[in-house]
């Protein structure tokens, strides 16, 4: 009996579809396992990335309500539980909590009387890469200013070298410390050309021009000149 062309065009489909699925099912039995293996790790590494990502953000919450009760503590004049929580901050390792916090306990130092404590807390945040540099040159200038009597003139210069710039957001602290520390130096032209820099700058404080200026004509050097110059 003869095959219609229909019944044999069925008939070779149906044994094409019937070695696909052996083939499919020998590449399972060879790459299917490996192929889930692959799968798995991946999904169990993305969804440890995501659990990360959570507890890192849990994290900075935690940190955040924790600055707030320092803060609290520190309004309320509770020096003792804000030290506490503020070292607690600092071993965090969350970079801008770590230095605000550094900031509050050397204030607290300061505070009571522990300069060198002061001192060496305020040179971590200088040596900190982490920290912003803003906050690193402000740590800078206040270090130096508690260390000011300690160290030589020179070594004020030059430490306060990048900052004593006009231009330079500290320029009026750094400028006034560094002038000083010329005068201390016997460099009294570099002093009053510094302090006259300072007296003439219009972004400095009313009351730090009025000294620097003050100053500036006791060593010779008319501000008003200056002034007038600078215009």
């Amino acid at each position: 009996m003869a095959v219609s062309p229909n019944n044999d065009e069925a008939f070779l489909r149906e044994v094409d579809e019937e070695l696909r699925r052996d083939e499919l099912l020998s590449l399972w039995k060879r790459y299917g396992r490996i192929a889930l293996i692959v799968v798995g790790v991946a999904l169990v590494l993305f969804a440890g990335f995501l659990f990360w990502q959570h507890q890192q953000q849990k994290g900075r919450e935690v940190e955040g309500e924790q600055m707030s009760a320092a803060i609290a503590d520190l309004q309320a004049q509770r020096n003792d539980p804000a030290s506490v929580k503020l070292k607690e901050l600092v071993a965090s390792g969350n970079p801008a909590y770590a230095t605000v916090a550094r900031f509050d306990l050397a204030t607290l130092a300061a505070q009571k009387n522990d300069l060198k404590g002061a001192s060496k807390i305020y040179g971590e945040i200088v040596a900190d890469t982490k920290a912003p540099q803003p906050y690193r040159d402000l740590a800078l200038l206040r270090q130096t200013s508690l260390d000011f009597d300690t160290l030589p003139p020179a070594t004020v210069v030059e430490r306060l070298k990048p900052l004593a710039v006009e231009g330079n957001a500290w320029f009026g602290s750094a400028g006034e410390m560094t002038a000083m520390a010329y005068l201390a130096m016997n460099k009294r032209t570099d002093a009053g050309r510094l302090f006259a820099a300072i007296a003439t700058d219009a972004k400095q404080p009313e009351t730090l021009r009025a000294r620097a200026s003050r100053l500036a004509n006791s060593l010779g050097v008319d501000t008003t000149t200056s002034a007038q110059t600078a215009e």
